[in-house]
């Protein structure tokens, strides 16, 4: 993929995101509003993506200080209307 093709594809904003798997592969699905994109990967793929994802955060932290966040599978985005977490979980 070249950069632009990233300036030219379409932009959602992430609600919600479930991530399942088997012993040989992960399963992920993205929400936005009513839209949704499931996305499956082999562990290898996902170990991968974990790495990438970890060096672009830290990348972003370096330039624009530390995230604060911490990772509790109830909350709901503020733009979130469609199937809230349940609370009960």
């Amino acid at each position: 993929m070249s950069p632009d093709d990233l300036q030219k594809a379409p932009k959602l904003f992430c609600e919600n995101i479930r991530i399942g798997f088997t012993p040989e592969y992960f399963v992920v699905g993205l929400s936005s509003g009513t839209q949704s994109s499931i996305y499956s990967l082999t562990p290898a793929h996902a170990k991968r993506f974990l790495q990438y994802l970890t060096h672009e955060i830290t990348q972003f932290e370096k330039a624009n200080g530390t995230i604060v966040a911490e990772w509790n599978p109830n909350i709901v985005s503020p733009v979130q209307k469609l199937n809230p977490p349940d609370t009960k979980s």
